[in-house]
């Protein structure tokens, strides 16, 4: 079982969520706004200082209009 942040999954998943949030056209801060949270929050889980869990990553793909089942389907695929 993979536990690292820095394997491939996780940093698929969050490659996917700043693609995503950039191709909404939005910053960190705004996407923080929207999440009524620090823009370092969102800098974290980009840059793989801290972990989302399952209700935390579908907010987040909430705040960037992202599909979760979609940004799950790519790191499924890093799985296989």
């Amino acid at each position: 079982m993979r536990k690292s942040i820095h394997d491939e999954p996780y940093v698929a998943q969050r490659e996917a969520l700043k693609a995503a949030r950039k191709a909404a056209g939005l910053n960190q801060e705004a996407v923080a706004e929207r999440l009524e949270r620090p823009q370092s929050y969102v800098a974290k889980y980009e840059t793989g200082d801290r972990r989302l869990d399952v209700v935390e990553f579908i907010e987040v793909c909430r705040a960037i209009g992202a599909d979760p089942a979609a940004i799950l389907k790519l790191v499924q695929a890093t799985l296989a």
